[in-house]
């Protein structure tokens, strides 16, 4: 399915090795990077999520595409390239339900910073900063986790994890080329 702006792929999931690596840095800011995140931001549509690393759909690459709300309920859509995480040095820690693309169908308590910003550069490489407040906060932190080779369910218990992901394993999946979208 082409959209106007991408093309969905699949989506990765737990277990591929892609995401539990370190992403490769991107140094070429040309159409192909154009057309991965615009194929990044309609298989984050086609799953109906609201955050996406590269390698979610199998892409070894620091990139992650975001159309999140912050704590007031406004969107921030950014594509961020070569992201570097920022916490405050006081962390007030808020634990929330949290889910992934990747492992499909689960979701669990998970303690994330209140506040983050993210510094990279944008499509054209153009430096850009963002502060995020709330769900947007936890995207940025999970998103450059992503990135740096780990799912949320890394960070959980051994036993809730391998829980989570047997319980995943189970699920159809999400996004482009599968039967049924979380």
């Amino acid at each position: 399915m082409q959209t106007s702006t991408g093309t969905p792929r699949p989506i990765t999931r737990y277990g591929t090795p892609v995401l539990h690596r370190r992403c490769a840095e991107v140094t070429d800011f040309d159409d192909a990077l154009a057309h991965l995140v615009a194929d990044m931001f309609a298989s984050m549509y086609a799953a109906h999520g609201v955050g996406l690393a590269a390698n979610q759909i199998g892409v070894d690459a620091r990139i992650f595409v975001v159309d999140c709300p912050d704590a007031t309920g406004a969107h921030t859509v950014a594509t961020v390239v070569n992201p570097i995480l920022h916490l405050p040095e006081h962390r007030d820690l808020v634990t929330d339900t949290e889910g992934c693309l990747s492992v499909p169908g689960q979701h669990a308590e998970l303690a994330r910073c209140a506040t983050a910003t993210v510094t990279g550069y944008d499509v054209h490489g153009h430096e850009i900063r963002l502060d995020g407040t709330g769900t947007l906060a936890r995207c940025f932190q999970h998103e450059v986790d992503h990135l740096d080779g780990l799912t949320y369910v890394d960070r959980l218990p051994t036993k809730l994890r391998k829980r989570i992901l047997a319980a995943s394993a189970e699920h159809p999946g999400v996004g482009a080329g599968t039967d049924q979208d979380d």
